[in-house]
């Protein structure tokens, strides 16, 4: 690779590094995406899209060991773990590819390697440790990622202690795992191994699982896995881990008292640390908090022509939320002056059985903040066709401000949350009020009028329940 010169340059081809580089594309500027190794990033290749095609094998077999719940009768029904793991890797490597073809259609150029700052606007790049040449941009955006973070004492070592990555290629079906954390990331591994048959324990350090979600929100989902059979251990820590031969006994403290629980497997799901190193920000004024650059709301550093997006800048840690930082950024240094993300209209979503989806703040944030609130509550119990699909069991819970009808927050548990939840999410960022929503007609008969409902009763108005 000879040296070359570009007008942005992206470290990094994740969900938020290409999608920076399209939309500069489209402006008309010259861009360049370093990427060390598989464009999408961990998103499309280890993340967000293998995870759904995993948990949706999950789901299809949970259903069919419910078919007498819909009329039906099977024999002998069974899995290969093997055709499971490599459908999930053929979606993942489809994407992929996908996003190679979008980097040729809008005419990035692509650089194999691994990108170090080097002063004056320039990158060094290497390959495998050999220099292949100098890229130089008078803007260059940092969207390295992160990487999941390990516990002392409790680092994966890929046979009998997990991250993530290993959890979605395994072996074999482990018959019973613990997991450390009950994130998003966490839980949905909990989902879907249990919902391949294994018994499974979470272990969670807070007090309640999924503990970002608003309170009722997670109860809901608690009592939801147990009832699946998952043990749930909240207030919990790991104390250590004793690997045998083929498992691994794992020491766990619940108050005050300590339990000894043995186990196939661990995964590890405790957060993420962003990938910093070796980026050359030393001698920079890039200021680094936890792992993690600090930037503005336009993604700048504090040091001129670099940027940074992304989990590498901090949570909320969702592809989405990179994509349209990237976005953010690239209209900014275009000069077309574009909103800043407000990070409290960014939906989260968490694709165990029940799904579980909010956006903005829960019911305790609101209350903190001085707030009055209305607030709303409809099951899904009381929906046509939640129950048509065999699929009661769920809520929606809405949050407004008592005085001026904001919609603070929406918090949903159930199936299909997560393709409803963006209904929330557009009322916020239109600063709806819950006349507007009040006067939305939703069509019927869906699960999403349950939403409709749940604004409803905020008001004693609702008319199903």
């Amino acid at each position: 690779m000879a040296d070359q010169s570009f007008d942005i340059i992206v470290v990094g081809g994740g969900p938020g590094g290409y999608v920076a580089a399209i939309r500069a594309a489209q402006l008309g500027m010259k861009t360049c995406v370093v990427e060390r190794e598989n464009l999408g990033g961990i998103c499309l290749n280890w993340g967000c899209i293998p995870t759904k095609a995993l948990l949706r094998s999950s789901e299809i077999n949970h259903l069919l060991h419910h078919l007498p719940d819909y009329g039906f009768a099977a024999d002998n029904i069974r899995f290969d773990i093997a055709s499971v793991v490599k459908r999930s890797r053929a979606v993942a490597k489809q994407l992929s590819s996908g996003v190679a073809h979008l980097m040729r259609k809008n005419k990035v150029t692509v650089v194999d390697g691994t990108a170090k700052l080097a002063g004056g606007g320039r990158l060094s790049v290497t390959n495998d440790g050999k220099p292949v040449g100098t890229l130089s941009a008078p803007h260059i955006i940092l969207a390295t990622g992160a990487r999941a973070r390990e516990l002392p004492g409790i680092e994966a070592d890929g046979k009998l202690v997990w991250t993530y990555r290993h959890a979605m290629v395994p072996p074999a079906m482990p018959k019973s795992l613990l997991v450390i954390g009950s994130g998003a990331i966490g839980i949905e591994f909990a989902s879907f191994f249990r919902n391949m048959g294994a018994a499974v324990t979470v272990v969670e350090v807070m007090d309640r699982v999924l503990p970002v979600e608003d309170e009722e929100i997670s109860a809901f989902a608690k009592k939801s896995f147990e009832k699946q059979g998952m043990t749930i251990l909240t207030s919990a820590s790991v104390k250590g881990v004793k690997k045998g031969a083929d498992n691994v006994t794992v020491t766990v403290e619940v108050g005050g008292k300590t339990q000894e629980i043995t186990v196939d497997r661990v995964i590890s799901a405790v957060g993420i640390v962003g990938n910093v190193e070796n980026l050359g920000l030393e001698g920079t004024k890039i200021k680094v908090d936890r792992t993690h650059v600090v930037i503005d709301e336009y993604g700048r550093t504090g040091e001129p022509g670099i940027y940074a997006i992304g989990d590498l800048a901090g949570p909320p840690w969702l592809a989405h939320k990179a994509s349209h930082e990237g976005v953010v950024c690239v209209e900014n240094i275009a000069g077309l002056h574009p909103h800043p993300l407000d990070w409290s209209n960014i939906p989260g979503c968490t694709y165990c059985m029940p799904q579980v989806a909010s956006v903005g703040w829960t019911e305790a944030k609101a209350k903190a903040a001085g707030r009055k609130v209305r607030v709303g509550r409809f099951p899904f119990i009381g929906n046509g066709k939640a129950i048509a699909m065999g699929e009661p069991e769920g809520m929606v819970k809405t949050v407004f401000d008592a005085e001026t009808g904001e919609l603070l927050g929406a918090h949903m548990v159930g199936a299909e949350v997560t393709e409803m939840i963006q209904g929330y999410a557009i009322a916020r960022t239109l600063e709806s009020t819950e006349a507007e929503l009040m006067h939305t007609v939703f069509p019927h008969p869906t699960i999403s009028e349950t939403m409709h409902e749940a604004v409803l009763d905020a008001y004693g108005r609702a008319v199903h329940f």
